[in-house]
C-alpha cells in the first residue's frame, strides 16, 4: 500500500431545487493521493470543497462519480473505518458525560477491547493534560479542554490515519504545540496525518506535502515549499502562495 487515500477523478454534487433538478457541484474531478508516511495538509478557502472531501473519506456522504480507497481498500469496506481517527472542528459530545466515558465510549465504536481501553485511556489523558479532570463532566470543560479531549479521541484507537480538522482552534500554546508534537510522531512512526486548517503556520511546521482546492478543483498539490517560491523565484509567504493560486482559479 502507498496511499494512505487516494481519490480518482472524484466529483460531487449536492442536488438543490425542485426534485433535485438543481444542483451545486462541490468537487470537480479531483484526483489525490495521500501517501503513507506523510503529514498531508489540505488547504482551501471555504467552500472549496474540504469537508466534503474529508466527509466522503469517512463514508458520510457518497460521491457522485470517480473512486476512492482508503487505507488500500475500497470506501466501501468500512472495517478500515476502524483504523482511522478524526478529530472533528466542533465537538458534540454529550455534556454529561466524563472525558473517561467519551474515550470508553469511542474505543468500543473502533472495537477497542475493554481491557485495552482500561489500559489506554489513563494514558491518553495524561498525554493531552486531563489526567486530573477524567472524571469531570464535559459541561464543565472549557472550549480548549474539549479540544485536548477531541484529541484523544481521535488517538483512542491508535489509528493508522489520522485527520485532524481545524485541531488548534480553542487552544492556548501547550495544546497547539502538544497538537504539532502529535502529528510528527504520526510521521516518525510510518503513519499518516491529514490536516484540513486556515492556520497556515501549522500546515508550514507540521506538513510535508500540501494540496490546495479552489472551487472544488485540485489547483496544486506538492511540496510546502513550492508556495514560497514565485514563478520568478523570488520567496514569498505561505499566505502569498496560497492567494495567488486563490485569484488565478477565480478568474477562470
Amino acid at each position: 500500500m502507498t496511499a494512505a487515500a487516494a481519490f480518482a477523478n472524484v466529483e460531487k454534487v449536492y442536488n438543490t431545487g425542485i426534485l433535485g433538478r438543481g444542483g451545486i457541484a462541490a468537487l470537480r474531478g479531483v484526483s489525490l493521493e495521500i501517501p503513507v508516511g506523510s503529514a498531508f495538509g489540505l488547504l482551501g478557502q471555504n467552500r472549496a470543497g474540504k469537508t466534503t472531501l474529508v466527509k466522503i473519506l469517512l463514508g458520510l456522504c457518497r460521491p457522485t462519480a470517480g473512486t476512492i480507497t482508503r487505507l488500500g481498500s475500497p470506501l466501501r469496506d468500512r472495517r478500515t473505518l476502524a483504523r482511522v481517527g478524526y478529530m472533528h472542528e466542533s465537538h458534540a459530545f454529550p455534556r454529561y458525560l466524563t472525558a473517561t466515558d467519551v474515550l470508553r465510549f469511542y474505543g468500543s465504536l473502533a472495537n477497542v477491547s475493554p481491557s485495552v481501553l482500561a489500559d489506554r485511556v489513563p494514558k491518553l489523558l495524561d498525554r493531552v493534560g486531563l489526567a486530573d479532570r477524567a472524571r469531570e463532566p464535559i459541561g464543565r470543560f472549557s472550549k480548549g479542554m474539549v479540544q485536548r479531549l477531541g484529541l484523544a479521541q481521535a488517538l483512542v484507537n491508535e489509528p493508522d490515519l489520522l485527520i485532524l480538522d481545524e485541531p488548534t482552534e480553542g487552544l492556548d500554546l501547550f495544546g497547539k504545540q502538544l497538537m504539532r508534537d502529535v502529528a510528527k510522531e504520526f510521521r516518525t512512526a510510518g503513519k499518516t496525518v491529514l490536516l484540513v486548517t486556515h492556520a497556515l503556520g501549522e500546515i508550514e511546521e507540521v506538513c510535508d506535502t500540501v494540496a490546495v482546492l479552489v472551487q472544488g478543483k485540485l489547483a496544486h498539490r506538492g511540496p510546502v515549499a513550492d508556495l514560497l517560491t514565485d514563478s520568478a523565484g523570488k520567496k514569498r509567504t505561505l499566505e502569498a502562495g496560497l492567494r495567488a493560486l486563490y485569484e488565478k482559479g477565480a478568474a477562470k
